[in-house]
């Protein structure tokens, strides 16, 4: 089986909605969205599949963002065109990539991105590595009403057990010039000494991401390991949930989709690359822009993903 990392979570409503809140813009700040917004046009034309509990789809922060979706799970008598989310994970992971820029709630990092919701968790978080596989396999077919291709990947989920199948189909897709973020996990201990490993985020074809806390010191949750990549920010995040409302979530899931919705910004300044060299040119611009963190690599990789 694979579950969902680990979350912590505690409720969070706005009770206004008529401007951002400080705590999620600060996290944009963080990764220095902002300073290329300008010359991404905040990641117009890139489109995000992220395979996860569904999302919310009348969430006034996400209804115009969402560019299809299919649904691998039971859930709903398994109709594949009902992506709801009844958990509320993968809502709160959209957000944070892609929330409308409204002046209302909060601003995801790339908030003119398109998702693609591809729902393999059911209500309970969980799902099956034939589902994930399944789902993979969906995006190297899916195309758009005007030719969009997925160019990213969030993957704010893991399991305990390599598999071939999935290796495979990771090494496809990344193969075809698709950036594939996927959490490390919050199995961590505080240690850099133990390494906690999760899949698909411990193969080399993705991006394996940690988490960090406001003060930017590792998230104790954190799973460390020597494939460990970058870190974003974990803790604290305030973004969409179920029923339009806005909850505070922990984890490496919540680390995950910022670098998700950065790439989809980075796509943008590296347009001239042909599709097999863009998984590594984006893993370059990332390692040369990040901030150098005083901790082991197997806790933060490269350090705090930064776009400029």
């Amino acid at each position: 089986m694979i579950f969902l990392n680990k979350i912590a979570f505690k409720p969070y409503k706005i009770r206004s909605l008529n401007k951002q809140h400080q705590n999620r813009t600060s996290s944009i700040e963080i990764i220095k969205a902002r300073d290329v917004w300008g010359q991404t046009n905040k990641g117009q034309g890139v489109v995000v599949a992220i395979i996860d509990t569904g999302v919310d789809t009348t969430h006034p922060d996400l209804a115009d963002k969402i560019i299809g979706g299919y649904n691998f799970t039971s859930d709903d008598g398994g109709n594949k065109d009902i992506y709801t989310d009844y958990n509320g994970h993968g809502t709160h992971v959209a957000g944070i990539i892609a929330a409308e820029n409204n002046e209302m709630g909060v601003l995801g990092v790339a908030p003119n991105c398109k998702l693609l919701i591809l729902k393999i968790l059911n209500r309970f978080g969980e799902g099956s590595y034939n589902g994930l596989i399944s789902a993979l396999q969906y995006i190297k077919r899916w195309q758009g009403q005007n030719g969009e291709k997925v160019q990213v990947i969030n993957l704010s989920l893991g399991g305990p057990t390599h598999k071939d199948e999935l290796y495979t189909v990771i090494k496809e897709l990344h193969t075809l010039g698709i950036v594939i973020v996927s959490a490390a996990g919050n199995e961590g201990d505080g240690l850099s000494t133990t390494d906690e490993i999760s899949f698909p985020g411990f193969y080399k074809e993705t991006l394996s991401i940690g988490s960090i806390n406001q003060q930017l010191a590792p998230s104790i949750f954190s799973g460390s390991h020597l494939n460990i990549d970058f870190v974003a920010p974990g803790e604290g995040i305030l973004s969409t949930h179920l029923n339009g409302e806005y909850v505070e979530l922990n984890g490496t899931s919540m680390a995950t989709p910022h670098v998700s919705g950065a790439t989809a910004l980075a796509l943008q300044l590296i347009k001239s690359c042909t599709p097999p060299l863009i998984p590594a040119q984006i893993k370059y611009y990332f390692t040369k822009h990040a901030l150098k963190l005083d901790f082991p690599i197997s806790l933060v990789g490269n350090g705090l993903i930064q776009l400029k």
